[in-house]
């Protein structure tokens, strides 16, 4: 969350920043709120004051008149206390809650819109290819290359599962280890992460467990849920920590299964794995200084640009608008690569994503780290994706298909495969 303390200050400022975002919030109830929550705290503890002053009397000599009057005021001032404890308690949760849903600042460069079409693209890398025929989708090659079964896995878990089979279980694999390999030299410590968290880790990150709108799978009884993004997972790990600032930065990276129930996620641009219930991913997060974290940014978008141009695609980059941000980003570059299969006749297609956080979710986790000074302040944080495996095979097996049905490896990625080819078996 932001810092609480900028609330009235920074009024005009924070409603600017919603508006932009094409969020509801009403940040003058929230205000009310913290009013409400300032004057329970002084009058509760008027009122412990007055507790302690009644309790001293009580110590000296007093009549058996003079006793009973102080033992029913301390009666009087216990139960007041106990109704504004309630109270505040009620009016706390309140307030956090709502406090909660007001979103990170954003970077001031951050392209003002409500929708993809609003962002901009900041560069292209590459050409599409360009086929002497009719090119087919991945769920089409998937299927006559007997890779992906889509039937079987609706039969078995429903809509948006898939089985992955013969050579796309060693695609995938190896589409792995070659990113992994990468930010293991760019001095990425690497973690396979728990695939359920505690709600109140995803809560800190920015994610909403539960309500309608959540894309997150709850796990009933239990107060966890299935992570949808080895962020939450990486960013709770250092969660009530004060870290050393000689520490940082700190760079883990964090293979796990994502789980989202991808509501309202339906259409020609969801078909086929680009829009699942479950994946794999391999996910990049950062802990450092607040001074450092534009530059880190840049360096995690690096990365990603380093590992899709190393398989050969076509991609844009794109600086994500206000309105598309999600509420803890600060700013946000997506990297789109070309599939022929998608639409009419190819478009791009978001697989990457890396977003600065500034202390958004640090305030959130408690994470912080000891200045110079001996002050203590919040880390900033950073995430983004090295690959999303899913996205990435739609992009492979798209752009890299042949006119007799077949498809080639990408020579990064033979070491890691074994075979350069797949044919129709």
């Amino acid at each position: 969350m932001i810092d609480l303390k900028e609330l009235k200050e920074r009024r005009d400022e924070i409603a600017k920043n919603i508006s932009s975002r094409f969020m509801h919030v009403d940040i003058d109830a929230i205000i009310t709120l913290q009013e409400r929550r300032s004057a329970l705290l002084q009058e509760s503890e008027s009122y412990r004051a007055k507790r302690n002053e009644n309790a001293q009397k009580m110590k000296g000599k007093l009549d058996k008149e003079s006793r009973d009057a102080y033992i029913a005021e301390g009666k009087l001032i216990k139960e007041t206390i106990a109704k504004l404890e309630a109270e505040l308690e009620l009016v706390e949760n309140e307030f956090q809650e709502k406090a909660r849903t007001i979103p990170n600042y954003a970077h001031p460069k951050a392209p003002i819109g409500k929708e993809d079409k609003d962002s901009t693209a900041l560069k292209f890398v590459g050409n599409p290819p360009t086929f002497s025929f009719q090119p087919k989708d991945h769920v089409q090659l998937g299927e006559s290359l007997d890779l992906i079964d889509f039937d079987t896995a609706t039969r078995v878990s429903g809509p948006k599962f898939y089985y992955l089979k013969n050579q796309a279980v060693i695609l995938q694999m190896a589409m792995e280890r070659y990113a992994l390999d990468i930010v293991i030299r760019k001095g990425f410590t690497p973690f396979i992460t728990p695939d359920v968290a505690k709600e109140e880790i995803l809560k800190g990150i920015g994610f909403n467990p539960r309500g309608e709108e959540s894309n997150i799978y709850n796990l009933e009884g239990t107060d966890t849920c299935l992570v949808g993004t080895a962020e939450i997972t990486l960013g709770g790990y250092y969660a009530n920590q004060i870290l050393d600032r000689k520490d940082l930065p700190i760079k883990m990276s964090g293979l796990s299964h994502c789980f989202r129930r991808e509501a309202g996620g339906a259409g020609q641009y969801s078909k086929g794995l680009y829009r699942v219930h479950q994946f794999s991913k391999l996910e990049m997060f950062i802990l450092c200084l607040p001074e450092d974290s534009e530059r880190y940014h840049d360096l995690l978008l690096e990365i990603e640009e380093e590992i899709f141009s190393g398989l050969g695609l076509a991609y844009r980059v794109v600086d994500t608008c206000t309105g598309d941000l999600g509420a803890p980003a600060y700013r946000k570059f997506d990297i789109e690569a070309w599939m022929p299969g998608r639409g009419e006749g190819g478009e791009y297609g978001e697989v990457t994503s890396t977003s600065n956080c500034t202390d958004y979710q640090a305030r959130s986790l408690g994470i912080r780290y000891r200045d110079d000074a001996g002050s203590i302040q919040f880390v900033h944080m950073l995430n983004g994706t090295a690959i999303a495996l899913s996205r990435a095979m739609v992009a492979l097996l798209e752009n890299y298909q042949n006119e007799d049905g077949s498809v080639t490896i990408p020579e990064t990625l033979v070491p890691y495969t074994g075979f350069n080819l797949i044919k129709a078996r």
